[in-house]
């Protein structure tokens, strides 16, 4: 049997990871500002998330959701607790995609409605609802296209108001920094207008926060920049490091039905450990923090590369654009020969955005000296 070929590779071999670094078979390191699309957040092979891991394993990895696991009622309050969403509850699943399809399968649910507000652009996974509110027809299936969904441009208040005003829309789903979109950013006045549409023509408002959240944007939710406060909000990626796991935060208001939503390995002992893995790292390294200041020094340092008037790059940067640790450089023409030069030349993994988008999406543990080797390699790519 051979694999079923839908990805393009580049040809390395990654083998180990420590930190920000990761070696390929052949004992190469290479930079790791990609996090593997965002997923790590704590570093590669963090010790304490190893031991915990590791000591869940030598209890129990897996029941069914038919016992009591008290791992999940630890990781709700403390997830509760440190993103400032206490009174909210909490429903594990396994991935970005499993969350947002929960997430609008509980909004219908609750007012009734099938049509859904989503962004031009926007990306929420490749499962049946979550498709179908993915701005991209090549990878909607026919029997996923059943007209839910009217996408429209972002930071445009009137466009999504006109649709709100309307009435019969049962969600609005929103990346507060679009990821695959090309790290676009809301604006607080076009998300506040859209939350207080929401409340006042019966939406329900989802963030997606399975890229942009979990601390990535400074905050450990990047809608907390907006001045919002979602219905639902939706997690995945960074929760659990590596360990496939997603989340969905629900508003007080939202009554739980027995039966009503279910999932088979959907907060498992071994993800959970994951996960409280990860938050303790979180609290004991300050990584929300330094996401923030790290973030925030990178953004400068790639600014100022692109300002440089000296400088006669063979590669332009027309813009730099993000929050904490997810920025997009967007480069003349097409961003494929930089990111290969990053990759094969200076050893560096980034992402891709698009066609004239390089994407950064590091772990959140990245240093500022490991942000100056990254600028230095960088500039030797763009000559």
């Amino acid at each position: 049997m051979e694999l079923f070929d839908v990805y393009s590779l580049f040809n390395v071999n990654i083998v180990k990871g420590k930190g920000c670094q990761v070696w390929d078979d052949k004992g190469q390191e290479y930079l790791d500002l990609y996090g593997g699309h965002a997923v790590i957040s704590i570093g590669h092979s963090h010790p304490h998330y190893i031991n915990k891991v590791s000591e869940q394993l030598q209890k129990i990895g897996f029941y069914s959701n038919s016992v009591k696991n008290t791992l999940q009622t630890e990781l709700a309050e403390r997830l509760g607790r440190i993103s400032g969403y206490e009174d909210y509850q909490l429903f594990l699943v396994n991935s970005g995609a499993e969350a947002n399809e929960n997430a609008l399968k509980l909004a219908s649910f609750h007012n009734g409605y099938t049509r859904v507000l989503t962004a031009h652009k926007a990306f929420h996974g490749r499962t049946s609802l979550a498709v179908e509110v993915t701005n991209n027809p090549k990878i909607i299936a026919p029997i996923n296209d059943n007209h839910h969904a009217k996408f429209l441009p972002i930071n445009d208040i009137e466009a999504w108001v006109r649709e709100l005003v309307k009435g019969g829309i049962t969600a609005v789903i929103l990346e507060c920094i679009q990821g695959v979109g090309g790290v676009q950013l809301l604006t607080p006045e076009f998300a506040q207008a859209v939350a207080y549409a929401c409340k006042r023509y019966g939406a329900v408002l989802i963030c997606d926060e399975v890229q942009c959240g979990y601390g990535r944007s400074g905050k450990f939710f990047a809608h907390q920049h907006l001045g919002i406060k979602p219905d639902l909000i939706t997690v995945a990626k960074g929760i659990a490091n590596g360990f496939p796991m997603g989340a969905v935060l629900i508003s007080p208001e939202f009554k739980p039905v027995k039966g009503q939503l279910g999932t088979t390995f959907g907060g498992n002992h071994l993800a959970c450990a994951a996960a409280l893995a990860v938050l303790d790292v979180y609290e004991q390294e300050h990584l929300v923090e330094n996401a923030a200041e790290v973030g925030g020094y990178l953004l400068e340092q790639l600014r100022a590369v692109c300002n440089d008037a000296s400088a006669s790059y063979e590669t332009k940067i027309t813009d730099v654009r993000g929050r904490g640790l997810m920025i997009g450089i967007e480069v003349e023409g097409s961003q494929k020969l930089l990111r290969e030069r990053l990759l094969k030349e200076q050893h560096v993994f980034t992402g891709a955005s698009g066609d004239n988008v390089i994407r950064l999406l590091p772990p959140l543990s990245l240093s500022k000296a490991q942000a100056d080797d990254f600028i230095q390699r960088f500039k030797k790519a763009l000559d």
